[in-house]
């Protein structure tokens, strides 16, 4: 699984600029005027991890596979926009399906670029976000409200289920408090986030500051932290301009460039480590000859789930894992090195993978699916009937090898 978010903010915030400079594309028309972005942008960009690099190094891979970050992009939103005022109203759709939305707000004074509501605040901007939200939210459990009658009249159980699911949220949003306040039991999270609620997702808030506050931020995106603290949420501190250059710009002129402007590195990875923080996500990897592949998952992900991430038959057919620490498998100089030195062990089912996981090669790669801890689905390990399956070098299932043939 990858991580998606979506981009909302009022207009002129620099929120198309900073899409445009996330996913290195002038997809997203970038004007200073309202409601530039009418059709919604979608934007896949790869997930840097030094250690993939590393693994890949180790394992002479011919080709590299990050895990994907995706941005959407939707029209600015005003007040208003929940009853039709402006057109981000007409695609908050198209974030429903996301895992968290960024704020892009604006924390720059700049005479040439208009804001929506004449000043700058940051604060007042997200309020007007949220109460959009809230209240696109609050329209559409009431529609449901009927149908789910319906539904319930004709003893339809999951309906009950829903409609009492909708019946807890819908005080909270009508009180004008988001969807993520309510208190969900474990059993019915699932069904709560079928929902597609807007206000029910994790928020990161993305402070767009002007040059010289890049590195050090300045008292627009500092009072915006200080709500990041009292509401949990995740916040970040870009420059959408600055961004927008370093994506103009080949690896070493970047380096070059960031080192001047006292950053470590570019806004892209800050939203990505705030983003995996914000939803407790994690990565292994896999790694061979012909790849090394970045995988993610929830924190907390036991490895047969962890198998289903790459194929579902991994998962059904799971028994148990060869397991390598990353740092044990780069100090030791791979798989070979990790086996000899003791630092490969068996793993079952109730196995938790770790963050840093690598998949390493090695003469049977083409008959087994390795990952991340550094962790191999052997094929006598993992069957699906009366067959193994396992994954090749390429990362697809290979399939059809039997214990026999092991």
């Amino acid at each position: 699984m990858g991580f998606k978010c979506g981009i909302v903010g009022l207009p002129n915030v620099g929120k198309s600029t900073l899409f445009n400079a996330l996913t290195e594309s002038a997809a997203a028309q970038a004007a200073n005027y309202p409601f530039c972005t009418i059709e919604p942008n979608v934007g896949d960009v790869p997930v840097p991890d030094p250690r993939l690099n590393n693994l890949a190094e180790i394992a002479k891979s011919a080709q590299t596979l990050p895990t994907r970050l995706t941005f959407v992009d939707i029209a600015g939103l005003v007040r208003g926009a929940s009853k039709g005022e402006g057109l981000g109203n007409q695609f908050l759709a198209h974030i429903r399906e996301v895992d968290a939305i960024a704020y892009v707000l604006r924390c720059f004074d700049d005479p040439d670029v208009v804001h929506v509501d004449g000043k700058v605040d940051p604060i007042a901007d997200a309020e007007t976000i949220e109460t959009e939200l809230m209240l696109a939210d609050l329209d559409s459990v009431e529609r449901r409200i009927p149908t789910l009658e319906k539904k319930i009249r004709g003893q339809d159980k999951e309906a009950k289920k829903t409609l009492a699911l909708v019946e807890h949220v819908l005080p909270l949003l009508r009180d004008g408090k988001p969807a993520r306040h309510a208190t969900v039991a474990d059993e019915d999270r699932v069904a709560f986030r079928a929902l597609g609620l807007l206000t029910s997702k994790p928020i990161l808030y993305v402070c767009n500051v002007d040059e010289a506050a890049a590195a050090t931020g300045n008292e627009y995106s500092r009072a915006v932290e200080e709500r990041t603290g009292i509401e949990g949420a995740g916040c970040v501190t870009i420059s959408a301009k600055i961004e927008s250059e370093l994506a103009e710009l080949d690896a070493e002129e970047r380096k070059t460039y960031l080192a001047e402007l006292g950053l470590a590195e570019p806004g892209l990875n800050r939203m990505i480590q705030e983003g995996y923080e914000l939803l407790d996500l994690i990565t292994y990897f896999t790694a061979g000859p012909k790849e090394a592949r970045a995988w993610t998952i929830p924190q907390g992900t036991r490895a047969p789930q962890a198998a289903g991430a790459i194929h579902t038959d991994f998962e059904k057919g799971f028994i148990r894992a060869e397991t390598i620490a990353y740092d044990d498998y780069v100090a030791l100089g791979g798989e070979t090195g990790a086996r000899d030195a003791g630092k490969m062990r068996l793993e079952g089912k109730d196995y938790v993978v770790q963050d840093g996981d690598v998949l390493h090669g090695s003469s049977d790669l083409e008959r087994g699916l390795f990952f991340g801890n550094a962790a191999r689905f052997r094929p006598d390990f993992c069957t699906t009937g009366s067959t193994t399956t396992g994954v090749a070098a390429d990362g697809m299932p290979s399939g059809g090898v039997t214990p026999m043939d092991t």
